[in-house]
């Protein structure tokens, strides 16, 4: 059921995010995209580094800030810095200080940001010597983004199959997963407490966090400021109407991911492919989070410009700027 927030009154579940939120040392490095001061009608744009592997990060960083984009999603999946696995782990040991120093200025010199970090790794493994392995994972790229200077790490809950005949619930719907998966993220709100950072959480309907709702009920059980959201509407699009996951998630949402999803397709497109309705997403980010960055994704070399091109067409139909 879809319920309204636009009452000036705040519901329990908005006073408790923002609180959350408030909680935050006031330090530039965790300061996160909800506590920066709005800058007018219009929305920041940035883009997901992970269709770009051909690139090294020097040449990405000239190429978007040519084409005035100013902001990146950092996924160490460039050609001189091939680390990222999706939902495993990859060993950084070598990323050293130095070199995450170098890496961070090829972006900046460029005049481009690096909003966050890409992690990804499996937080949901039954195994607990793999959630620990992967907890030590995360707790690496944290000493990755200090080295950067960068406050934000993303991922989402992690999948796992196992290979045999399905159970009758599935895996990620188990009572005791959800319970064994609050209690794994507080571990990485402590660690993301230690190293000064926030992470968020990418919900996605065939997952864990599988809706808004959900979503938002899993950040109140965690109930700490280091951890919150990530909300791509593509990935709920088939359960929640937009209003429905700005209505649940909008006090706990520090970035948007800006990529589409036809409807009853598995497979994600990058954005003005698909069936979500851009203006309407813009003009709805404006009101619940003008500060959270708009990061296109699902694109590379070859369709990032058009994604783009439709993202800005949405936001001036909206009556928005970007920057």
């Amino acid at each position: 059921m879809r319920k309204s927030h636009s009452k000036t009154l705040f519901t329990r579940r908005e006073a408790v995010a923002l609180g959350a939120a408030a909680a935050l040392p006031w330090t530039s490095l965790t300061a996160t995209a909800a506590d920066r001061q709005p800058q007018g009608r219009s929305l920041m744009i940035g883009v997901a580094t992970t269709g770009f592997g051909e690139y090294t990060n020097r040449q990405l960083a000239r190429e978007l800030g040519e084409q005035g984009i100013h902001m990146v999603q950092l996924f160490l999946t460039q050609s001189d810095s091939r680390y990222w696995k999706y939902n495993s782990r990859s060993d950084v040991s070598d990323l050293t200080p130095a070199r995450c120093r170098a890496i961070a200025d090829d972006y900046r010199s460029a005049g481009v940001e690096i909003h966050s970090l890409g992690v990804y790794t499996n937080l949901i493994h039954p195994e607990e010597s793999e959630r620990k392995a992967n907890l030590a994972y995360f707790e690496a790229m944290m000493n990755v983004a200090r080295a950067m200077g960068i406050p934000t790490l993303v991922t989402e809950a992690g999948h796992y199959h196992s290979g045999k005949p399905a159970p009758k619930v599935e895996y990620h719907f188990q009572e005791n997963v959800w319970k064994q998966m609050v209690a794994t993220a507080k571990q990485l709100a402590q660690l993301a407490d230690r190293h000064n950072v926030t992470v968020v959480f990418e919900p996605f309907y065939r997952g864990f966090l599988a809706s808004a709702k959900r979503t938002r009920l899993f950040l109140e059980a965690v109930g700490s400021p280091r951890i919150r959201a990530l909300l791509d509407p593509a990935n709920l699009l088939e359960l929640n109407d937009l209003e429905e996951m700005f209505g649940q998630l909008g006090p706990w949402i520090d970035c948007l991911h800006a990529k589409d999803r036809k409807l009853h397709v598995d497979r994600g497109v990058p954005a003005g492919q698909g069936d979500l309705d851009y203006v309407k997403f813009v003009t709805l980010a404006a009101k619940h989070t003008p500060n959270a960055p708009l990061i296109l994704e699902y694109v590379g070399a070859k369709d990032y410009q058009p994604a783009l091109a439709r993202l800005r067409t949405a936001l001036a139909q909206a009556g928005l700027g970007a920057r």
